[in-house]
């Protein structure tokens, strides 16, 4: 049977990614020989991704595709970046990354920008590990940043209408005609948050205003905030710093979270561009309501005496960073009221905005949600009327509308399931895993969060599920953050089949 897809050009386009995998390795290998520690499992990684990535490029001179081998592309690289992503923990082999399901684990999660984390002792780890970890969460925002705006942006669900409704162009290139163009504009932008964030981090160092906010760690928070993405080299995570540094990491998140062509627009003196987008002003709201309603249900917590400023800081840090998907901590929220957790569990599910580096169903998918259930209504009572969907004053066609509510049906249906596994699954192995931690953590690794409740807490790691459990979440991890679809149509005869 002949193949309708060209898989030789998908796998060449994918080798190409791995290749240049080779070159942030650099880093790591480098304070690993500052340090003192063992450079070889860099050096395994630098090598594998040449050899590896070489021989994958050469296998077509020819590499026109089109949506199927986009498709196959976009899938194999994710899962090829973590593959090979988890050779430096294998090689090292320290504390739980003996076991090789642990440290595929971690890379996927890096890569993803779930920040799920298996580490239970972080002093066994070098500095030049941890450091990898965060670069492959920084290079897995960046690449999901060039799949949604740029070439790849029609493959997700609703992708090119909603992103063509949100920057007002109908073009899926958005920024500039040419792709390259593009990837640059979005390099230089998120680059340049990275570089400003670690500048400003290292800066109440050396202002003795943060003494724990060294130059490592100022480089690996800048890395893992930009990228919204939360992994982070303190047991503790951001509750290891002051005060000053978790305000700081606030307004990181958010701007990570948010559709770099409106911060595009920004950088060229359109300072009014966020309030025209609907989804920008959706998102913010989403953000004030929530952090509103855990600020009181903290604040009335007769066994939480927090004060005022701590209570206003943790409230809103959390919600932040589980509404942005970046998956950082202040406080154990796991100790917080029920009320209190329970919002944090809904923040998983909204999301930032399309175009960002953020995960879950997303801001803009809720919005179009919302609005057609408002016209539903309205249509009832007025079955006679034409009323067409409207974002920032741009008609959304009917079949966008059609594609959102199949991929949010087909999230929430896929998150059940893995629910499900994971109960019946830790049942068999007699786990600790009661049903809202297990809902926390199904929705946690496949919207691509980190942190959850119980035994996956925020000061916590997913050791306590079992290795099976781990396996599938590797897979849902894979799956949530390149939204489903890719993965899904390659699973239909259809795709394949002349």
């Amino acid at each position: 049977m002949a193949l309708r897809v060209d898989w030789r050009s998908s796998c060449s386009l994918a080798g190409t990614v791995l290749k240049w995998l080779s070159v942030p390795t650099v880093a790591p290998l480098a304070l690993a020989i500052v340090d003192g520690d063992d450079p070889l499992p860099f050096l395994v990684m630098f090598a594998v991704t040449v050899v590896l990535g070489t021989g994958l490029e050469s296998l077509t001179d020819d590499r026109e595709i089109d949506q199927r081998e986009a498709f196959l592309m976009v899938a194999l690289t994710w899962l090829g970046v973590a593959l090979v992503g988890a050779i430096p923990f294998l090689v090292a082999g320290t504390g739980v990354f003996a076991r090789p399901v642990n440290a595929v684990f971690e890379s996927m999660s890096g890569v993803t920008t779930t920040g799920a984390t298996v580490i239970a002792d972080f002093g066994v780890h070098s500095r030049a590990l941890l450091l990898w970890r965060a670069l492959l969460q920084w290079l897995g925002g960046l690449g999901i940043l060039i799949v949604a705006i740029g070439l790849f942006s029609h493959l997700l669900v609703g992708g090119a209408q909603l992103m063509e409704t949100e920057t007002q162009t109908r073009s899926v290139h958005k920024l500039h005609p040419h792709l390259d163009q593009t990837a640059r504009l979005i390099w230089g932008l998120y680059v340049g948050l990275t570089v400003l964030t670690t500048v400003v981090l290292f800066a109440f160092h050396l202002a003795g205003l943060a003494p724990e906010m060294d130059l490592y760690n100022a480089v690996a928070h800048a890395l893992t905030s930009v990228s919204t993405a939360g992994f982070s080299p303190q047991p503790d995570s951001i509750g290891a710093f002051s005060p000053l540094v978790q305000w700081t990491l606030i307004p990181v998140m958010i701007v990570g979270a948010t559709n770099f062509v409106v911060l595009y627009a920004v950088t060229q003196g359109n300072l009014r561009r966020p309030l025209e987008s609907a989804e920008f002003r959706f998102y913010i709201g989403i953000l004030t309501s929530i952090t509103t309603i855990v600020i009181a249900t903290l604040a009335l917590d007769p066994d939480i005496a927090m004060g005022l400023e701590p209570t206003l800081r943790h409230g809103l840090f959390n919600v932040v960073s589980m509404v942005t998907t970046t998956g950082y901590a202040s406080a154990n929220f796991d100790l917080w009221s029920p009320g209190a957790k329970h919002m944090l569990f809904l923040c998983m599910f909204t999301g930032g905005m399309a175009g960002s580096t953020t995960c879950s169903i997303k801001s803009l998918r809720w919005l179009v949600v919302l609005k057609a259930f408002r016209r539903n209504l309205f249509l009832a009572v007025h079955p006679d009327a034409v009323r067409p969907l409207r974002l920032d004053e741009t008609v959304v066609d009917e079949e966008t509308v059609r594609d959102v509510f199949t991929y949010v049906t087909l999230a929430l249906v896929i998150f059940f399931l893995l629910t499900v596994v994971i109960v019946v699954d830790a049942a068999r192995v007699g786990s600790p895993v009661n049903e809202f931690d297990a809902l926390g953590a199904a929705a946690s690794i496949f919207l691509n969060i980190g942190p959850a409740f119980g035994v996956a807490g925020p000061f916590d790691n997913y050791l306590a599920f079992s290795p099976l459990t781990r396996t599938v979440m590797i897979v849902m991890m894979w799956i949530g953050r390149i939204e489903i679809v890719p993965v899904l149509v390659l699973l239909t005869p259809e795709f394949w089949e002349r």
